[in-house]
């Protein structure tokens, strides 16, 4: 974007407006708004998540006081542009006055294409940015910009104007609050050069001297005075006891360089010089006299300085400078060197021309060159400038083409040529008018220089001046790079190519059909394709099926299916105007053998997926509780689909019935073990056909569900925990199930356990214990249980070391309790047994698991912390059961458990009969 400026600033809000560019690309165009604060550069994007599609923008949430400056950038769908120019500081705070508009608008003229226009400065105006100047062409109504930036002062001149053409200006102010309104149009002013006799030229230079004679050099006049500068004369004077004599002129005749060589001058005598320039108008103003000069015979070492320094092609990065070799070469030959009080060149050139890179644009500069030899460096010569560094309005550039033909030319066009204005052609500054290597042709205001067999002696700078124009100027360079790309460039007009943007590549759709395609770049609605199999050409037909999408470039064939006389080379080949292409792909051996297998795959696979079947085939997974699934997901089922498991080729009954809802059909095998190893096949059917998945559990694969099997269930292991029992101690483990294939082994301090009767290990049900009887001190210590499960090892730990009772003072019953107690009813049950603990036990009793209390029917007593009693004075059959005797200390616990079994005689009578009868007859 350009002409972005502030139109409003308040202490709430700053409004930006700006215009869009000039090159859109080839859609609609938005903004990204950026600022940062002033004296960095930091930028920050306002509009973060969606552009703006006006040229106008609010800014708010901006900090009063503070002094921002904003940037504007494009986009599209092709990405993001540069940042436009960025504002002047803008200080945030009260709003200014939008100043008044300039007085007193007066152009005046200056060159062939540009005017001189000044204006009064408006009046009042607070924190001034500068002023637009805008142009137009008498009659038009059309104004256009005379410069991008606000400018300081009130004179400004207008460049790229029309010779001869009428122009009426206007001036606008612009402030952080705004633009101001329009200036009143200036009179009209018709565009040339104001014509008067030429300024005086000035720095004259002593180039040589020698015993009789002198050359002078010096710089041609700032103003010209609106016509060509046609000669210079010079004046000399003797100078004796720095006394001046009279002035004598050194030539009659006009002298058309900015050098001369007076002679007939006396060797040692002192003189001082002036000179005039001419035009038409007539004989300017002599120059200031010269500084005093002593004819005598230069013997210094190192070259004069060198001349006629000028500057062209001025950008606002860049500029070239030319000059002309010393007169005076000192003892060797001179190389330039450009010394700029900052050196441009670090080592002497031997070319008259520099590019300069690298410049500030709007600085002023003015430069000065020194020529160097072997003894030395020169003088420095004359100054150049000064001169800004800007590109000017309407500056066009030198453009290579290469045409259809392949012919390579550098064009250039000017549009503000007088009707004296010529094209120069130049290779690294030296005229080709009579290079037998180019041609060159200019009609109106275009050139173009043409390469009769462009080669490495073409390599340069090639550069167009256009005379009698305001130093009009540009050039183009060819390296060894750009020559090869022009060469390339120019082959390929030649003899076009049509460029593949994605070569010949063969692909399987669904059906198993088999898609070759490649896509060019381009293509034309004339653009033909021939298609080649084994250097035969092959025609759209029941095999064949052919397409070209002119739009997209991708051009097609379809086969319904691979047969092995199938195998071989296609190629594709394209014919677009004059421009040919071809790609090949080449399916033989096994890359072919690969392909056919593929498609006959898919093929296969799209017949399958018309009836029921597996989207995802028979897997399993081991589920949190160790138990094994099997499943798989079906597709394209219906309310008549069966599903059937197998296991070995024998029908599995499944209890649950599968409605299908999720998609996903599962089969649950508890407590997973070696008997359920074997192959396993589910099968989908119904009326539109059948799809079979099978899974294979033996050998390797049953190895690797089992020792995940193994895995899920020694993590499902409990801490170990300990148990006090009659005969000792034991150590115990739950899991969820147990099965063989899980190794259990028991360590203690390191070592693993052997076991003895005294020492056991075993599993009951889900428990895995170690059973340790008639504990010993030496059974302190870290006990680690280890479940391996085929890969891993899954350890529990317990440290018996702090374990004393376990071993000594546990809570144990010494003995006097019978297994089974027989009585007749009626009868009194009297048991007594020994108790042992320190401190000494709790105890408890417990009649079929539950608690059991003391009562008038059953006496329980506990003495000394030794002895208990049991007592029932009169059994009942109501007094059968299982009862416990329960000790307990802080160190552990026991239960001793015995049974009550309580007869009625009369019914032992009956039951001895009865079995006596039985067993009579069964004798018989």
């Amino acid at each position: 974007p350009y002409y972005l400026s502030v139109t409003e600033a308040t202490r709430s809000y700053v409004v930006l407006s700006w215009k869009p560019p000039g090159q859109r690309g080839h859609e609609g165009i938005m903004y990204f708004v950026e600022k940062c604060d002033a004296g960095t550069e930091n930028w920050q994007r306002v509009n973060t998540e969606l552009p703006v599609k006006s040229p106008r923008f609010a800014l708010f949430d901006l900090a009063e006081g503070k002094s921002y400056r904003f940037r504007v950038r494009c986009s599209n769908s092709a990405g993001i542009g540069e940042p436009s120019e960025a504002t002047e500081v803008t200080v945030v705070g009260d709003k200014l006055d939008i100043p008044k508009a300039p007085g007193k608008i007066i152009p005046s003229r200056n060159t062939d294409t540009s005017v001189v226009v000044s204006w009064e400065e408006s009046k009042d105006v607070t924190e001034l940015v500068g002023y637009y100047i805008e142009s137009s062409v008498l009659g038009s109504g059309k104004w256009e910009p005379c410069n991008n930036n606000p400018v300081k002062g009130s004179r400004f001149t207008c460049h790229g104007l029309v010779t001869g053409q009428s122009y009426i200006f206007r001036v606008r102010a612009v402030n952080a609050a705004g633009l101001s309104e329009y200036s009143q149009d200036s009179e009209a002013i018709e565009v040339k050069a104001a014509i008067a006799a030429p300024s005086p030229p000035y720095d004259i230079t002593c180039l040589e001297s020698f015993r009789d004679s002198m050359v002078l050099g010096w710089k041609q006049p700032d103003k010209t005075g609106g016509a060509e500068i046609s000669g210079y004369y010079v004046n000399y004077r003797e100078v004796v006891g720095g006394v001046p004599g009279k002035w004598k002129e050194a030539n009659i005749k006009a002298v058309s360089e900015a050098a001369y060589k007076i002679s007939d001058l006396k060797e040692n005598m002192v003189y001082q010089f002036q000179v005039a320039a001419m035009n038409i108008a007539g004989l300017g103003a002599p120059s200031a006299v010269s500084e005093c000069f002593k004819c005598e015979e230069w013997t210094i070492a190192v070259p004069g300085p060198p001349h006629s320094l000028k500057y062209s092609e001025v950008r606002k990065n860049s500029l070239v400078l030319q000059w002309k070799p010393p007169v005076y070469s000192g003892r060797t030959p001179a190389n330039a060197k450009d010394d700029q009080w900052r050196g441009l060149n670090e080592a002497a050139i031997k070319n008259k021309y520099l590019k300069v890179q690298g410049l500030k644009e709007g600085v002023s500069y003015v430069f000065r060159v020194r020529a160097i030899n072997q003894a030395g460096v020169g003088k420095p010569s004359d100054l150049a400038g000064p001169v800004v560094a800007e590109t000017r309005p309407g500056t066009k550039e030198v453009v290579v083409n290469v045409d259809d033909d392949g012919v390579i030319s550098l064009n250039f066009e000017c549009d503000q040529m007088t009707p004296k204005s010529e094209f120069t052609w130049s290779k690294d500054y030296v005229s080709t008018e009579d290079s037998p290597r180019l041609e060159v042709e200019s009609k109106g205001n275009k050139t173009k220089m043409t390469f009769k067999d462009l080669g490495t002696d073409d390599l340069g700078i090639y550069s167009c001046d256009v005379t009698d124009t305001d130093g009009i100027a540009s050039s183009y360079l060819i390296d060894e790079e750009e020559l090869k790309r022009l060469l390339a460039l120019s082959q390929e007009h030649k003899f076009p190519t049509v460029p593949a943007k994605s070569e010949l590549a063969v692909e399987i759709l669904e059906k198993g059909q088999v898609r070759f395609w490649m896509q060019a770049e381009k293509l034309s609605g004339n653009a033909k394709v021939n298609y080649i199999f084994n250097e035969k050409e092959i025609f759209e037909g029941p095999k064949y099926k052919m397409h070209i999408d002119r739009n997209t470039g991708i051009i097609e064939m379809f086969m319904e299916k691979l047969q092995d006389e199938d195998e071989g080379t296609y190629t594709f080949q394209i014919q677009d105007g004059k421009a040919t292409g071809h790609s090949t792909l080449v399916l033989i051996g096994d890359v072919y053998k690969k392909l056919q297998k593929e498609a006959e795959f898919q093929r296969q696979e799209w017949i399958r997926k018309q009836g029921p079947h597996f989207a995802e085939y028979l897997s399993w997974e081991v589920t949190g509780e160790c138990n094994v699934l099997l499943k798989c997901k079906v597709a394209n089922i219906k309310k008549e689909t069966h599903i059937v498991w197998y296991k070995d080729e024998r029908e599995i009954s499944v209890d649950e019935k599968h409605d299908f809802k999720d998609g996903i059909c599962t089969l649950l095998i508890t407590e997973f073990s070696k008997k359920d190893a074997g192959f396993y096949e589910v099968i989908l059917k119904d009326d539109r056909g059948k799809d079979k998945s099978r899974l294979k559990l033996v050998d390797e694969a049953f190895k690797e569900l089992m020792t995940e099997v193994c895995r899920k269930i020694a993590l499902s292991a409990t801490d170990l925990k300990i148990q006090s029992t009659a005969e000792g101690i034991r150590l115990y483990s739950f899991v969820t199930y147990y099965v063989d294939d899980l190794k259990v082994n028991w360590s203690h301090n390191g070592t693993g356990i052997k076991y003895t009767d005294r020492v056991k290990s075993g599993v009951t049900g889900e428990q895995i214990w170690l059973q340790i009887n008639e504990p010993t001190p030496n059974d302190k210590g870290k006990y680690v249980m280890e479940l391996f499960d085929g890969k891993t090892g899954h350890q529990k730990t317990v440290d018996l070391s702090g374990q004393d009772a376990c071993f000594a003072d546990r809570a144990r019953v010494l003995g006097g309790l019978p297994d089974v107690v027989t009585i007749q009813e009626g009868k009194a049950l009297n048991l007594t047994c020994n108790v042992w603990g320190d401190p000494t036990p709790e105890v408890s009793w417990l009649k079929n698991e539950k608690p059991l209390v003391s009562s008038d029917h059953c006496s329980l007593k506990y003495e000394s912390g030794k002895i208990v009693y049991f007592a029932i004075m009169g059994v009942s059959t109501a007094d059968s059961g299982k009862y416990g005797l329960v000790v307990k200390n802080k160190f552990g616990s026991e239960i001793s458990d015995f049974t009550v079994s309580v007869f009625i005689p009369e019914e032992e009578a009956r039951k001895a009969v009865s079995e006596s009868q039985k067993g009579n007859k069964k004798s018989k």
